[in-house]
């Protein structure tokens, strides 16, 4: 599977959270040796050692949006927020609104964050969650 996503890739707990679980891989060697450390960690912090895989995006734009559902199937979204400055894939500081969403484009992210739990049937407050890849005209990353 990791060759058909393409390195760099992830290996994450299935059932963690909070940057736990979690190793970045850049090659087979990096993941061969991962899966045994990942899959112990993942166990003992979350009682469960199913991982999954992902394709990682270096350096991307986290963004998160608020959204309030009801049970008439009306969806409202509340702006988003800017979450990616990180360390140890937890969040350091959260920026609302963002900088670099344009407004036709922070919009469409809200609708889409709306039709998306609309379209699940979601009941409730929540957050949707977006990942892009940075732009040319993005703020520069150190």
């Amino acid at each position: 599977m990791a060759e058909k996503l393409g390195f760099p890739v992830l290996i994450k707990a299935a059932f963690g959270g909070g940057g736990k679980g979690m190793r970045l891989c850049r090659d087979e060697r990096e993941l061969r040796s991962a899966l045994d450390l990942t899959r112990g960690e993942a166990g003992r912090a979350f009682g469960n050692d199913l991982l999954y895989l992902e394709k990682a995006i270096p350096r991307p734009r986290h963004i998160e949006i608020q959204i309030l559902c009801d049970t008439q199937n009306q969806g409202v979204y509340l702006w988003e927020r800017e979450c990616s400055i990180q360390r140890r894939h937890q969040k350091l500081i959260e920026e609302a609104p963002s900088v670099v969403i344009p407004p036709k484009v922070r919009a469409r992210m809200g609708e889409a964050a709306v039709r998306l739990a609309l379209g699940i049937g979601y009941v409730n407050a929540g957050t949707v969650e977006f990942c892009s890849l940075p732009t040319v005209s993005s703020i520069s990353w150190r």
